[in-house]
């Protein structure tokens, strides 16, 4: 939830900057040509960026998967451990 919550907080300050960018942009005194540029600029470097980071949280939450798998795992092995050492002691309990 914590990280949930800190992905949040990027996105609305890349949206923030982003927007404020824009609005930079447009009110600055350039050419029309020149302020199309700039933006088609920024509009791509943002892209790139949101690819960028759509990357790593993919690589995150797949490390995340296969931890999760080594865990089950690990609790299934010790499970069948532990079911297999109680068969044991009723085994030699009854066999008395």
């Amino acid at each position: 939830m914590a990280k949930s919550n800190a992905a949040m907080k990027v996105g609305c300050f890349v949206a923030g900057v982003g927007l404020g960018a824009i609005a930079a942009m447009l009110l600055a005194p350039k050419t029309g040509e020149q302020t199309r540029k700039l933006i088609a600029k920024k509009a791509q470097e943002g892209k790139d960026y949101v690819a960028a980071k759509s990357r790593e949280f993919k690589e995150q939450a797949e490390e995340l998967v296969e931890k999760s798998k080594e865990v089950v795992s690990k609790q299934r092995d010790r499970l069948a451990e532990a079911l297999e050492a109680g068969k044991e002691a009723a085994k030699s309990t009854l066999s008395r």
